[in-house]
């Protein structure tokens, strides 16, 4: 389990590579929610979303024959990108093994990026297994949310949300794998535990709820339009931070997810993936109940969509 230590040291060793992205708000955004709406804008972090503080605490944390062998990870997009970037900054090779099916757009960036990217067709599950086999010939595994390294560095958006916001009472969090939530509910447990911390899945990639339920990280068939949040499954370490940590589990439709897409760019002129906006949906939908007037946080963790593809989607 990643400690608050981890967390203030993965700010020092990247902070002067990354964004402090912005907490804004949104009045008619908020609106019939009950609440203060603050939305943390993951979306404007380099590489397009928080996967990039993860990926360059990790990076920056290989040795130099480490960095020599280079390295592996299996995404749907964001965290391949963001660690395409990341080694380019040590000088390292990188490897992305991709689901069949990615978002063109993430794939192009990913290459854009220096990243090198193998499709793996089939399940999803069949692209870690890939990224797993990449990884026994020789390059290092980075995870995508199954490595201290990489939550710790999720985890500085917290410091960063608590800085910003003293008065907070609750951050509504999107989970794919679980990287970002275990990274956050650790430093906002350790540094003010009365903050609570919520996390929000799709209907159809429920993959926390049911491990949450069974007690073991699940295998799942995920079925949803937000890709970033369609991991197969959680990881250990994920899922007991969730367990130890988190106050509540919520979730929401796609349609709920387009909704607040198309609402975070009518009245916030942000333009999102579905997974950036499934905190904002969990809101709007009142999945969760809030003092009124209560600070909360909602977590826009990405935006890189597909301009093709958001046509379809709005």
């Amino acid at each position: 389990m990643i400690t608050k230590d981890d967390i203030l040291a993965a700010r020092e060793r990247i902070r002067l590579h990354v964004h402090e992205t912005p907490l804004l708000t949104s009045a008619r955004l908020g609106a019939g929610t009950g609440v203060t709406l603050r939305l943390k804008c993951e979306s404007m972090q380099r590489t397009g979303s928080f996967k990039a503080r993860g990926a360059l605490n990790a990076m920056m944390q290989l040795s130099r024959a480490e960095k020599d062998r280079g390295v592996v990870t299996v995404s749907a997009g964001n965290h391949a990108q963001a660690l395409a970037w990341a080694a380019r900054q040590v000088g390292a090779e990188c490897i992305a093994v991709m689901p069949e099916g990615a978002s063109p757009s993430k794939v192009q960036a990913t290459e854009s990026y220096g990243g090198k990217v193998e499709i793996a067709a089939g399940e999803k599950r069949r692209a870690f297994e890939r990224a797993q086999e990449i990884a026994s010939a020789g390059r290092v595994m980075v995870h995508p949310f199954e490595d201290p390294r990489v939550a710790a560095g999720q985890g500085t958006v917290a410091l960063e949300l608590l800085e910003q916001c003293k008065d907070l009472r609750a951050v509504v969090v999107p989970i794919g794998g679980g990287g970002l939530i275990a990274g956050i509910a650790v430093a906002i447990k350790a540094m003010a535990p009365d903050i609570r911390v919520i996390g929000v899945e799709p209907n159809g990639a429920a993959t926390m709820h049911e491990s949450v339920a069974a007690g073991t990280p699940q295998n799942i068939a995920p079925k949803t339009v937000a890709d970033g949040l369609a991991a197969p499954m959680v990881g250990e370490m994920t899922l007991e931070a969730v367990r130890r940590h988190v106050d509540d589990l919520v979730l929401v439709s796609d349609d709920e997810i387009l909704a607040a897409m198309r609402d975070l760019m009518t009245y916030t002129k942000l333009v999102v993936e579905p997974a950036g906006a499934a905190a904002v949906a969990a809101i709007k939908t009142r999945k969760v109940s809030f003092d009124a007037g209560a600070q909360v946080a909602a977590i826009i963790s990405g935006g890189n969509v597909d301009l093709e593809r958001l046509k379809g989607l709005l």
